[in-house]
């Protein structure tokens, strides 16, 4: 998997916003993935000029000022089928439509929250989700404008819509290609859940990444639609398959890290003799 310092960077942090990330460990997380040491040093150095990452002490970084509130968002994806609610058939709807499309950037992000939040287009400018997560309109609102949304766009509640738009909205999202992904990505992570424990701790690290990166990714961006629209049982299946995999990937990552820190500290002393 060819894989760029930045994303490596920001994913290893982004698995424990508690625990700081060294540059030892960055560097030796880069070498199983052949990124070298000054690409990983270079990336460190970019992420800390664009507020993304800052220093909490000589050589350990944590999450900076300009990736926290998303990464705070993100990191929660442990917690994320807590939100749901039961669906009454009513919609949060944000109107863009005002905000314009010229600036590039501003619709980058635009269209990167209302991704993450698992919103839609209905109409031009118009884009809708279930209103069935925990507070409702207002707790949706509030997040939305956290991430980066526009304060100029619309956030309100969609109630009665005419037979056609309901039906129209309804099937905005792909409901059975989730409800495979759901079933697919379950069935690879027991599968090399079945068989991480017999892997080389440099492969089994590595294969952890690459897959629990896809995963969660997965998980992420997950629409959180009702059962009227999906297979709930088959997501939270996927759901608490993830869970084990990621507890599991985690230590594979601790002994890996300590391992590197064991062998460092037996050179230094080996040096000095």
């Amino acid at each position: 998997m060819k894989l760029r310092p930045r994303r490596l960077i920001l994913n290893l942090m982004l698995t424990d916003l508690e625990r700081p990330l060294g540059i030892r460990d960055a560097i030796t997380a880069g070498a199983l993935f052949g990124i070298r040491e000054s690409s990983v040093r270079v990336a460190m150095t970019r992420l800390s000029a664009d507020g993304l990452i800052a220093a909490c002490d000589r050589g350990v970084y944590v999450l900076g000022p300009a990736a926290r509130d998303l990464a705070a968002d993100v990191s929660r994806w442990r917690s994320r089928l807590k939100r749901l609610r039961r669906w009454r058939g009513t919609w949060v709807a944000v109107y863009c439509a005002a905000l314009g499309r010229s600036d590039r950037k501003a619709l980058r992000a635009r269209e990167r929250v209302l991704a993450l939040t698992g919103f839609r287009e209905l109409d031009n400018g118009l884009f809708i989700r279930p209103d069935n997560l925990a507070g409702g309109v207002a707790a949706m609102r509030e997040r939305l404008y956290g991430l980066g949304l526009e304060s100029a766009a619309l956030v309100a509640g969609l109630h009665e819509l005419d037979a056609d738009s309901q039906a129209r909205a309804m099937g905005l999202w792909p409901a059975a290609q989730l409800n495979r992904d759901y079933r697919r990505t379950r069935s690879r992570l027991q599968a090399w859940l079945s068989q991480c424990d017999a892997l080389e701790p440099e492969v089994a690290a590595r294969e952890a990444f690459v897959m629990g990166d896809a995963a969660i990714r997965q998980m992420v961006f997950d629409p959180l639609l009702p059962d009227a629209l999906v297979d709930g049982e088959a997501r939270q299946a996927f759901f608490d398959t993830l869970l084990a995999y990621d507890e599991a990937g985690q230590g594979i990552w601790r002994r890996l890290y300590q391992h590197a820190s064991d062998h460092r500290q037996a050179s230094s002393g080996a040096a000095l003799h």
